[in-house]
């Protein structure tokens, strides 16, 4: 099932509502779903490759924290935030200033920039552990068969 973009986000709390949640596709609704995004975007960064190692793995300890917490949106949420660190490093690397297209809709030219594509490398590492965790998968699974 898609994620639900017409959900009343500002006033529905996912930990204690998880059937309101729908997985969707890649980082769908990374930045809507609270509690979860108040709790992982203030450790979300990708500036510097140092920067990187250490938000990739505090936000692996709350993927984990929610693992143990048997909290899938939890899980979701932060393999979201992971995902992104990894996609949003990957346009910076790509293009100056992560601007892929230029004012006239044209891609602009690519220039890669290594710090910022080992930022990516370091959120991918991480991003390939949460995607194949057993434990997140069959959660996964679950919520979806019971939520849609």
């Amino acid at each position: 099932m898609s994620f639900d973009y017409d959900l009343d986000f500002d006033n529905i709390d996912f930990r204690k509502e998880p059937d309101k949640y729908r997985v969707g596709r890649g980082e769908q609704g990374v930045l809507m779903v609270e509690p979860y995004k108040g709790e992982i975007l203030p450790h979300w960064r990708f500036k510097t490759p140092e920067i990187a190692r250490e938000s990739s793995e505090k936000i692996y300890q709350l993927f984990e924290e929610y693992k143990e917490a048997d909290d899938f949106v939890g899980m979701d949420m932060a393999r979201k935030f992971i995902q992104m660190g990894y996609t949003r490093a990957r346009r910076y690397a790509n293009y100056k200033g992560g601007k892929k297209y230029d004012k006239e809709g044209e891609i602009n030219t690519r220039e890669i920039n290594e710090e910022k594509a080992e930022s990516a490398r370091i959120f991918e590492e991480k991003w390939k552990i949460v995607r194949t965790d057993d434990e997140y998968l069959q959660k996964k699974k679950e919520h979806q068969k019971k939520y849609g």
